[in-house]
């Protein structure tokens, strides 16, 4: 995913065609770098010959919500969560770019190490794992790559995943009998946001959990605030919590189907 995500940066950096390449290797820290610890590494790298980026706008390339595309063209989102990713990991994401020379993005993830015999990931895994309900989630959000990244994630807690792209289609298919156990939503979409898909879904489902993705600014004061809001951009922890929370805050409304299985 992360790699695709660069790629399609790389692609509308380079308006006019060029040149991607995308290669892998091994480094080996035997020293400590910063946060990364000594040890073995894949470096996912992707080069292109676009535009590339000057001091200023590669200073900021990282940060939540910025970006140099037009409206309707970026979130702002996709290196944030690439670099998300990276950090989460253990691992480390670099950007290198000059004006008119392209850009070069270089994702440096540990290697996972063999061990012979570890009991205690198991038992740790199977009591972490009896907190929480498998569930058949709505994942809404009109970016496909954000939509990719939640959907992963989401998937990654053991849950099972349908995907709509605007709100239009979530209603479609709730209304079409689909078995959904909780929806989780983007407020910023065109024709309908998330907090009216959300009011919708409540007139129609009053029990159904609703879980509200949301950048910076896009709610106005006390606009959704029955929702349960998760901050975009997000990672792993922060979803499996927030979904904890929108279970909770519904509890006594949410039934869940006989025999669902634990994760």
């Amino acid at each position: 995913m992360a790699v695709l995500n660069l790629a399609v940066n790389a692609r509308d950096a380079m308006p006019k065609g060029g040149e991607i390449v995308i290669s892998a290797r091994e480094k080996v820290l035997s020293h400590p770098d910063g946060s990364l610890k000594p040890g073995r590494y894949l470096c996912l790298s992707l080069k292109d010959t676009g535009e590339g980026m000057d001091e200023a706008t590669l200073a900021r390339a990282t940060e939540p919500f910025f970006t140099t595309k037009g409206p309707g063209k970026g979130t702002g989102l996709g290196l944030a969560m690439v670099h998300g990713l990276a950090e989460q990991s253990g691992g480390r994401f670099y950007l290198v770019s000059k004006k008119g020379q392209g850009t070069t993005a270089e994702l440096l993830l540990p290697v996972a190490e063999e061990s012979a015999k570890d009991n205690s990931a198991p038992a740790s895994i199977e009591e972490a794992s009896a907190e929480n309900e498998s569930l058949i989630v709505l994942a809404v959000d009109d970016d496909s790559l954000v939509l990719m990244n939640t959907v992963a994630m989401l998937e990654d807690l053991g849950h099972t995943v349908v995907e709509a792209n605007d709100a239009k289609q979530a209603l479609d298919i709730l209304r079409g009998g689909k078995e959904v156990d909780l929806v989780v939503t983007d407020q910023a979409m065109p024709h309908m946001t998330g907090t009216q898909l959300a009011d919708t879904i409540r007139i129609e489902r009053p029990a159904m959990p609703i879980l509200l993705a949301t950048g910076y600014a896009e709610l106005l004061p006390g606009e959704g605030s029955q929702y349960t809001k998760l901050s975009k951009p997000f990672l792993l922890d922060d979803l499996k919590k927030a979904l904890a929370e929108t279970i909770e805050s519904r509890k006594n409304v949410l039934n869940f189907p006989a025999g669902r299985k634990k994760i």
